[in-house]
């Protein structure tokens, strides 16, 4: 669960030896082949803590792109018709790997996406976790056979993979949430390219091939294609051959994807998990006691670069002035710095454009009135804990995603106020409603405009075989368990007129 925080825990695979690491990653796997990309544009991938080079690449052009298309639908016909067990057993297999390269795959999301060692952690849990729930999904597919009104008629629907299936994933989880879109999409017989953001190509899609190769997965099945969105973005959605786009990122970015997918000449399915602007509500019989840590690590878990951070925290005016001298003294106590440290609680920003707009953010919320009661200067790409009061919800910084760590903080009256605040965003991602009173929670809970509330829980929470997803400008569809097995599958029906029968005409 991505709530649990806990220090780094140590391989499952305690008492034998460590695997070598994997060989230096510089360029693409596609159809089970590790090749330069053809691209004139290399790309330094980059620690955002050091500044120094973790890998140098070659990026991919349109006509590797094709290749690893052309290539995951040759495969994919007979990854379709592989027995379950065998499609379980890779699965199977990379879980195992990744117990076996826990400390590197740690590593790579320390050095590489600037993750704290603690969000480290709870990414290979989730990673792991998603790994074992897909291990499942080939022998929980099933048909149905449908009662029928026609005489002698046998009605059946049968349940098949989409195909190739195109993923675009983002840079703040990136092993994870890559791999929740390809894990479940290969269980189901799907064949998958996959193309990673450029601030974080390895653990983004790079690390994860070699995990699947290791595993066994034919050549082929999947493939990893990392490309400037300037030159492979748009063809990546409008190439002909894949039948569906699993995308995460932006809403804008979300909406040209949508687009691309419409006007393609086959139609695309889409699965969009957007952006985020979660509120975290406090009620005025909230327990503060669990209410004030829960919201800071909604907030600065990954410097708040996480789609479901708590981007508003709402709190009721009685308890608004106990509750911000908590708040602000939890959050004053965060270590920051270098997040290879493992009780570090917030490391650096993905990269200086990210940093530049917090700032303006920042700026634009005292120009708006609002008062700053924790700050500090960036230190490198690592900013301090910033918490801000008296905002209001039509501010800039309470209606965009700041994707940092900035926390607005809101005083309402009364429960009906609260909600409609809470409800006040063109987003509906996650949310959270702090009380004593469980079903006075349910209530509330329920009046929210979101895909997830969690009662007297953080907003940032995911589980494997849960519906995970949004509604408004949050996205379409769910991932996670029978959820996602729906999303990366379609319905055959199919029947059989075993009696003749009497026509109209």
């Amino acid at each position: 669960m991505l709530s649990r925080i806990a220090p780094a825990q140590p391989s499952s695979s305690v008492g034998t030896p460590a695997p070598q690491p994997y060989e230096a990653f510089d360029g693409q796997y596609i159809d089970g082949s590790w090749r330069p990309g053809r691209s004139s544009g290399k790309l330094d991938d980059v620690d955002p803590y050091t500044g120094k080079t973790v890998a140098q690449l070659s990026l991919a052009d349109c006509s590797d792109l094709d290749d690893a298309y052309r290539s995951a639908a040759a495969a994919q016909v007979s990854w379709a018709n592989a027995p379950p067990a065998e499609r379980t057993a890779v699965l199977l297999r990379a879980a195992e790997i990744m117990e076996q390269r826990h400390s590197e795959i740690l590593d790579w999301l320390i050095h590489e996406s600037g993750s704290t060692r603690i969000k480290a952690q709870i990414e290979w849990d989730l990673l792991h976790g998603i790994t074992l729930e897909a291990a499942s999904f080939p022998h929980r597919v099933s048909g149905r056979v449908l009662a029928s009104d026609e005489p002698g008629k046998d009605s059946r629907v049968y349940r098949h993979p989409v195909g190739v299936i195109g993923v675009i994933s983002p840079w703040n989880f990136p092993i994870y949430l890559s791999n929740r879109s390809v894990a479940p999409a290969l269980a189901l017989g799907n064949a998958v390219v996959l193309k990673p953001a450029q601030d974080t190509p390895v653990t983004g899609g790079l690390l994860l091939a070699r995990i699947y190769e290791e595993a066994g997965l034919p050549a082929g099945v999947l493939n990893v294609v990392v490309g400037s969105s300037s030159e492979i973005g748009d063809a990546f959605t409008a190439h002909a051959i894949p039948r569906m786009i699993s995308f995460t990122g932006s809403t804008a970015v979300g909406r040209h994807v949508a687009e691309l997918a419409a006007s393609s000449p086959a139609i695309k399915r889409l699965a969009l998990e957007l952006g985020g602007n979660s509120p975290f509500v406090v009620l005025d019989d909230a327990d503060l006691d669990q209410a004030v840590p829960a919201a800071v690590t909604s907030r600065f878990l990954h410097q708040g670069q996480i789609c479901m951070s708590s981007n508003r925290i709402i709190v009721d005016a009685r308890v608004y002035d106990e509750f911000v001298d908590r708040f602000k003294a939890h959050a004053g106590k965060l270590k920051y710095g270098n997040p290879d440290e493992a009780d570090t609680a917030i490391g650096p920003v993905i990269n200086s454009r990210q940093l530049q707009g917090m700032m303006g953010h920042m700026q634009a919320a005292r120009d708006a009135g609002a008062r700053q009661v924790l700050g500090g200067d960036p230190d490198g790409l690592v900013l301090p804990p910033q918490v801000f009061t008296d905002v209001t919800n039509d501010m800039a910084i309470a209606k965009i995603e700041t994707f940092g760590p900035i926390a607005p903080l809101i005083k309402v009256t009364g429960d009906a106020e609260a909600l409609r605040v809470a409800n006040d965003t063109e987003y509906g991602l996650s949310s959270a409603v702090f009380t004593r009173d469980e079903s006075r929670g349910l209530r509330f809970a329920l009046g929210v405009e979101a895909g997830m509330t969690h009662i007297n829980g953080s907003t940032v929470d995911d589980s494997p075989n849960s519906p995970f997803g949004g509604e408004k400008n949050s996205g379409i569809g769910r991932f996670g368990g029978e959820w996602i097995m729906q999303e990366f599958s379609t319905d055959h029906w199919v029947t059989a007129q075993q009696i003749p029968r009497q026509y109209p005409l």
